[in-house]
């Protein structure tokens, strides 16, 4: 491979980690196995190896889970960065950490080297920090230095002590994993299914969803456990080895890992613990995905050290992907909410890693291309983490079988479907006239990131949609025209049918920007609609610049494209969107039942108010939606390219082309410091 092929490689695999980073830690909505994601880190981590002057210093070996999205929970900077783990796959890998261990601590061949074992939870991670004894923060992982505040959340964890035993240090960080067991996932889900809520891909993610909620009521109604394994910020700490402070955690109440062991041997120990545990997994109470070694003499963990993201002296032994055998029964094409056909294959019923396996994505066309998929096929699945399982070979392409033909029509509604230029997915054409659609975008529309209507869920969206109710977001808010006949459906009293109505119309006058993300238009995100909406302040406003852009003036192109964030894919989407009738139909049906008022984002004075300010490199202490936000409240446009019009340009580490476009400009430039200065003088 040559060093232009490498960089390139470098960065794309950066990209995709980042995004799987924010879905992972960030969204809780992963959408590739752990095995997968593990696959890109290990193929960065060997290029960076073999071209170590093309390492960056954004690069994913260097960072540690994702920063904290925009959220309602405050942010926490840790006093003690809460790192990652280097993780291994195989015997020699364990044997090369022991080995590289004893060589940096001058150690013979043979010498003992005493580690800990405990199985690896997949959970969320979480750190407690008591003073005096008693719990006065709780915070998530985030990026490793600043995390989200759950610590109201927490209270209502049962394994969480509020108080800890006379005699702890003054200062004690315990850091653990916020889980849920298995049957409580599945009971979770279930009672989700039946009020038409959220389902959860695996119970990794429903602990993540149910902690970090705004409403700490919320998280008091699931099932949570926690239990402990390491700690952070101490003003003492109670024990020489890794297993001392492990059982002092315990005798504190703590809960920890019931496989928790000290290992005297070498890599064969470690391995046949894990080879143990491993035996033992699909028993278990909770999902695990590996084994965690650890060495255990406290100052020789001091004496290794960290590397980039992670400690010398840890290593996360990671469990193979669990595979099976079955029969492809049928593929079937399900239409979501922006039109994407999705291929998914029903199988011959398999048990894989102790659960049964029934139904396996496809991804796209391309992907039933590439395995050459066809009904009858005997196929291998893989599942890993615990996320839907996938199809990783296709053991009887050569036999003799009538080919899969992907459909270029919608199975939904019979409109033709097409990919567009450049994309792999397949899309309906005909939009909101599109049954399937229909339904996913209202149950879109009522979430709780856009209109949050409670009482609106899945069930019901679908019942009332059968009956003729429900065929547009306006049509929700015509439903008080049918109290007398929603009280008469079965499950219906008074007081919910009352419930439901009130919720409606609570929301007569939404954010603007809640309700243009509502609308589910493609490429318009959350963070995409607010940014949007901080430049034309009103919804008339964004269609009028839409529709003169989709019509070719390229001012109005420009405009939109000058803001933050918004780029030529979503200034196309808004056109189309404004170009369909239907469409044009719903939103103007739409507007006359709701009034959203004037979108303005709060400010203060400053010295940077009116000003363009403009974010790049790496910022340590603050997400860049974080920084923007704060650049909106101080007065100033966040833009996102220096140009003639910028005031000021904040450059962190890694600072390139936009630097020094700024020097040549001789635009004003500070660092993250002299930002945060800034920020502290207006804000007092």
């Amino acid at each position: 491979m040559t060093e232009a092929e490498a960089a390139n490689e470098l960065m794309r695999l950066a990209k995709a980690i980042a995004h799987h980073d924010r879905l992972y830690h960030a969204e809780d909505s992963p959408e590739i196995t752990d095995a997968e994601y593990d696959a890109l880190v290990r193929r960065n981590g060997d290029l960076e190896a073999a071209f170590p002057h093309l390492v960056r210093a954004d690069s994913p070996s260097r960072k540690v889970g994702h920063a904290v999205a925009v959220s309602p929970l405050g942010k926490v900077t840790h006093e003690v960065r809460m790192m990652s783990l280097d993780n291994a796959f195989s015997p020699e890998e364990v044997a090369e950490w022991l080995a590289r261990m004893r060589r940096f601590l001058n150690l013979a061949d043979d010498a003992p080297l005493a580690c800990t074992a405990e199985d690896k939870i997949d959970g969320l991670s979480c750190s407690l920090r008591y003073e005096n004894g008693k719990l006065v923060r709780a915070a998530t992982r985030g990026d490793g230095q600043v995390g989200e505040d759950v610590t109201a959340n927490v209270a209502h964890i049962p394994d969480i002590p509020q108080e800890l035993p006379a005699g702890v240090p003054q200062v004690f960080e315990v850091r653990g994993e916020v889980y849920m067991e298995k049957k409580a996932f599945a009971a979770l889900n279930a009672a989700q299914h039946e009020a038409g809520g959220k389902l959860f891909a695996n119970p990794r993610n429903a602990a993540a969803g149910s902690l970090r909620q705004k409403d700490a009521g919320v998280t008091a109604r699931r099932p949570l456990r926690f239990w402990a394994h390491g700690w952070g910020a101490a003003s003492a700490v109670p024990g020489e080895t890794q297993s001392e402070v492990v059982a002092k955690l315990r005798e504190w109440g703590f809960p920890v890992s019931p496989l928790f062991t000290r290992i005297e041997g070498g890599a064969e120990e470690l391995v046949a613990h894990f080879d143990a545990i491993g035996a033992g997994r699909p028993g278990l109470a909770y999902d695990i995905d590996g084994v965690v070694y650890k060495l255990d003499r406290l100052d020789w963990q001091e004496r290794l050290g960290f590397v980039a993201k992670a400690p010398r002296w840890a290593l996360a032994h990671k469990f193979p992907a669990e595979r099976a055998e079955t029969i492809v029964e049928a593929i079937d094409i399900q239409v979501g909410r922006t039109g994407k056909l999705t291929p998914v294959g029903r199988l011959a019923p398999v048990l894989v890693g102790g659960v049964t396996v029934t139904n396996v994505t496809l991804h796209n066309r391309d992907e039933i291309a590439r395995l050459g998929l066809r009904v009858g096929d005997r196929v291998v699945i893989q599942r890993a983490g615990d996320v839907i399982p996938q199809v990783v070979e296709n053991l009887t392409r050569e036999e003799p079988r009538a080919p899969f033909l992907f459909p270029d029509h919608c199975p939904q509604c019979r409109s033709e479907a097409v990919a567009e230029d450049g994309e792999v997915d397949v899309r309906c054409t005909a939009g909101l006239i599109c049954p399937a659609q229909r339904t996913q975008r209202l149950e879109h529309f009522v979430s709780r990131k856009a209109l949050d209507i409670e009482g609106l869920g899945e069930k019901t969206i679908a019942q009332f949609f059968a009956l003729g109710w429900l065929e547009s977001p306006a049509d929700i808010y015509r439903l008080r025209r049918r109290r007398a006949e929603v009280l008469s459906l079965e499950g219906w009293q008074d007081k919910s049918v009352d419930n439901l109505l009130a919720a409606i119309e609570t929301k007569r006058a939404p954010d603007a920007a809640r309700l243009l993300f509502a609308l589910g238009i493609r490429h318009v995100g959350e963070v995409t609609a607010r940014d949007l909406m901080k430049h034309v302040h009103a919804l008339p406003a964004l269609r009028e610049l839409a529709e003169r852009a989709h019509a070719g003036d390229a001012e109005a192109a420009g405009e939109l494209t000058a803001i933050d964030g918004i780029g030529p894919s979503v200034v196309e989407a808004l056109g189309d969107f404004f170009h369909e009738p239907h469409n044009v139909a719903v939103w103007e049906d739409l507007l006359g039942e709701v009034t959203p008022p004037r979108y303005e984002v709060k400010t203060v004075a400053s010295r940077v108010a009116g000003k363009t300010v403009v974010f790049t490199g790496k910022l340590e202490t603050m997400s860049r939606d974080e920084a923007k936000a704060q650049a909106e409240r101080l007065g100033a446009k966040a833009a996102g390219s220096v140009s003639a019009k910028t005031d000021l340009l904040v450059a962190g580490p890694g600072a390139g082309s936009k630097l020094k476009k700024a020097a040549e400009l001789g635009i004003e430039v500070t660092d993250e410091a002299g930002w945060a200065a800034i920020v502290a003088e207006a804000l007092g």
